[in-house]
C-alpha cells in the first residue's frame, strides 16, 4: 500500500491506462476526510462498503444463475436418458 501525506487543497493523481482520476483534499475534521474526485464518465468510484455490496450482489446472482443452468442441463439429461432407455425396451 502506497501512503501519501496531503495538505487540504491538495491533489493525487491516478493514471488508469489512458485516463486519469484526480483526487483532491477537499476538508479535514477532526477524523474525517472528504476527498472529491474528477474522473471520466466511465470509471467508476465507489465507497469500499458499497463496492463490496455490489461484488456480493453480482456473485450471488451468479451463483444463483448457474443453479439454475444445472437444473436445466440435469432435467434434459433426464429426458434424453429417459429417451434412450425406452428406445433400448
Amino acid at each position: 500500500m502506497l501512503v501519501l501525506s496531503r495538505h487540504k487543497d491538495e491533489s493525487i493523481m491516478i493514471k488508469l491506462g489512458n485516463d486519469v482520476v484526480k483526487v483532491k483534499i477537499v476538508d479535514i475534521r477532526s477524523d474525517k476526510v472528504r476527498l472529491g474526485f474528477e474522473a471520466p464518465k466511465h470509471i467508476e468510484i465507489y465507497r469500499e462498503e458499497i463496492y463490496e455490496k455490489i461484488q456480493k450482489e453480482k456473485a450471488d446472482e451468479a451463483e444463483s444463475g448457474l443453479g439454475e443452468v444445472i437444473g436445466v442441463v440435469v432435467e434434459g439429461a433426464g429426458e434424453v436418458l429417459g429417451a434412450v432407455l425406452e428406445g433400448l425396451e
